[in-house]
């Protein structure tokens, strides 16, 4: 018995990557919680979603990683918006 692997099979390299961008995408989540505003949260989580799903079709890996890194940056700067609005 031979068990046939699916052609869209994902490489560790690119399982790696896509779990860097759903933690990047729930850490993002997690930010927004702090937002006292109730508008505000529900503009970042409408800019979340689009900006995500906006980029969903890229394939080749340096630029996902600069996403991922581009990313991180703004997950950085919300933060200390949040902090500093407190």
């Amino acid at each position: 018995m031979s068990v046939k692997i699916p052609q869209a099979t994902m490489t560790l390299k690119q399982f790696m990557v896509r779990q860097q961008v759903l933690k990047l995408y729930r850490s993002f989540l997690q930010a927004i919680r702090e937002v006292p505003n109730e508008e505000s949260k529900k503009e970042l989580l409408e800019w979340i979603h689009s900006d995500f799903k906006n980029n969903k079709h890229h394939t080749d890996e340096y630029t996902i990683k600069m996403l991922i890194y581009h990313g991180e940056r703004q997950l950085k700067q919300l933060r200390q918006n949040v902090a500093f609005s407190r």
